[in-house]
């Protein structure tokens, strides 16, 4: 009997591109607060979800450094446990309750892309590089402090998707307003049969459901981020009319359901 979690299958079960759940991530963020035009924010989103009207307009984008562990003590493992992602998350309402829509995902690992389409995470090929922080302080790297700079971009198909910049002023005493909204995803796999194409075998929004999340070491200062347009994106679509908040945090959290929304 063939085994695994994922394909491929396989006689001895290790051959599988993502393995069984439990998946614990850790990972350094550097993210931009910023606001698009309503209509564009409220274009991505799929039924079932609502444009906020407290926020609207408000988007975050997350450049996330990023390291995996399964069961297995896959972190010893750091080509295929370490990896980059960059994504963007749009406020909206579910039922008139607040909560984040994540319509557009870009990641530079394979087994990062199939864990992220299971979970409904719209996961492209992509590059994401940012600034990043070593304990060893230095002219080549930031320290967690006022004035610190940090640099972030994403490209894809060798194209540049985004840029941005976040100067640090100082720590956020509470972070709980960095967590505060559940993320909503779309499960979606296609039928491939004539006649089906338009009826998925799987469409279904859910709750990602975050088992003990926890941020550290939280800086917020000012932001900028440019969106570039380019052949087959629709990212540039929510490019800003107004930046908000920057941040640098680290972050941890353990992933094994999704919650389907009712």
């Amino acid at each position: 009997m063939l085994k695994g979690y994922t394909v491929p299958l396989s006689p001895k079960g290790e051959a599988n591109i993502a393995p069984t759940p439990p998946w614990h991530y850790a990972g350094d963020i550097v993210g931009v607060e910023f606001f698009t035009e309503p209509s564009a924010a409220e274009a991505t989103l799929p039924e079932g979800l609502d444009p906020d009207p407290d926020t609207s307009g408000r988007v975050v984008a997350f450049f996330v450094d990023w390291q995996f562990n399964g069961e297995q003590d896959e972190y010893l493992d750091p080509v295929r446990s370490q990896y980059r992602e960059f994504f963007v998350l749009v406020d909206a309402r579910h039922r008139g309750r607040p909560v984040s829509w994540c319509p557009y995902i870009y990641v530079d690992n394979h087994h990062a892309l199939a864990r992220g389409w299971i979970q409904g995470f719209p996961k492209k090929a992509g590059n994401v590089h940012q600034t990043r922080v070593f304990a060893s302080p230095g002219k080549a790297s930031p320290t967690l402090s006022p004035g610190a700079r940090f640099g972030a971009t994403v490209s894809s198909d060798e194209r540049t998707l985004a840029e941005a910049r976040v100067t640090l002023e100082a720590p956020m005493e509470d972070p709980t307003p960095l967590l505060a909204r559940d993320t909503i995803n779309l499960r979606h796999f296609p039928t491939l049969e004539p006649g089906k194409y338009d009826k998925p075998a799987v469409h279904e929004l859910v709750r990602m459901d975050y088992a003990d999340q926890q941020v550290a070491d939280v800086w917020t200062g000012t932001s900028e981020i440019t969106l570039f347009p380019a052949v087959g994106e629709e990212l540039a679509d929510l490019s800003p009319v107004r930046h908000g908040m920057g941040f640098r945090a680290s972050m941890s959290y353990n992933v094994t359901q999704v919650e389907p929304l009712v």
